[in-house]
């Protein structure tokens, strides 16, 4: 797709009011912010999609910002909205204690770690889902918000046409071989995280809290790597071994801004910090980052990369 043809697809996209949630109508396109994204794309051995808003000004920059990629472990963020769905409903409770069952472990994480009959607050596991990206309490929450189906349903209402769980899913095995746990696009992911800040995801009080868990990161080796330390940040991250994947909503000096970057179909399939998935990652926060805060001095800590994990 030519450039000139993917800023005219952006136009269409976004001058049509309600063509994605919490958007604003006739959003202005940021034309220098897309051609460096394009150029830091170019000659990726894989398919990449990235999508940009500054809350402030509103302007967008998006390459391939439409299409679907897996999601890996940010499909957490639409998991933990239909936990908030069903808080918010009355049918579970926030502060409710949960009794861990060997048959619920799908892998060694910390949840899973845990001894049959093991007793843990339900905010404990809503935060290791999102800091952690334990997958075992994933699938426990995934469950008691109903299912993928549940969730799917609350996407849907909220304007999401593409955003999905697959795995456990009734109707979704085909997209589970393709896509694996979820499917997104960079837009609607990064849309997702902007209507939660917004206050308008579940309710105000359930986006507030849902918002702070984000702004809990263990996993922040790679996008986040490349901001400040003294500047807040939400976020999940989400890899699997041909797909890596980043959203964000960092609060900067001169004004908010989201973006979502999507990975798949790569040729790096290595878990080392070098993987030409994770380095793109870095190498886009960065660009971003210095594109709407170009007189910040601020540079990674030399040799830093040795305490990332």
């Amino acid at each position: 797709m030519t450039r000139t043809f993917t800023l005219f697809l952006l136009t269409l996209l976004t001058s049509s009011a309600g063509a994605q949630p919490d958007t604003i109508s006739h959003a202005a396109i940021d034309k220098k912010l897309a051609a460096k994204l394009e150029s830091v794309l170019a000659g990726f051995h894989g398919q990449a999609g990235v999508y940009v808003r500054n809350l402030k000004t509103n302007r967008i920059a998006a390459v391939n910002a439409d299409s679907l990629y897996p999601t890996a472990s940010m499909i957490k963020v639409p998991i933990m909205c239909g936990i908030f769905d069903k808080i918010e409903k009355g049918e579970i409770r926030f502060d409710q204690e949960l009794i861990y069952r060997d048959s619920l472990k799908y892998d060694n994480g910390v949840v899973g770690s845990f001894r049959d009959s093991t007793r843990i607050a339900l905010p404990k596991v809503i935060h290791l889902m999102i800091s952690q990206s334990d997958n075992t309490g994933s699938l426990w929450l995934q469950a008691m918000a109903g299912g993928g189906s549940a969730i799917n349903q609350w996407l849907e209402k909220n304007g999401f046409t593409n955003t999905r769980v697959n795995s456990r899913t009734p109707g979704r095995r085909d997209f589970q071989a393709r896509y694996g746990w979820g499917v997104t696009t960079p837009r609607e992911m990064a849309e997702l995280v902007a209507m939660i800040r917004n206050g308008k995801a579940v309710g105000r009080a359930a986006s507030d809290r849902m918002y702070r868990y984000l702004g809990m990161q263990f996993w922040d080796g790679e996008a986040i790597s490349q901001l400040p330390s003294d500047v807040k940040v939400a976020a999940k991250s989400g890899a699997v071994d041909r797909a890596k994947s980043e959203v964000l909503l960092v609060h900067a000096p001169h004004g908010d801004y989201v973006f979502c970057i999507a990975t798949k179909n790569q040729q790096d399939q290595r878990w080392q910090r070098d993987n030409e998935g994770y380095t793109l990652i870095r190498k886009v926060s960065a660009v971003i980052w210095d594109h709407f805060e170009p007189k910040s001095k601020w540079k990674p800590v030399d040799d830093s990369g040795r305490f990332w994990f």
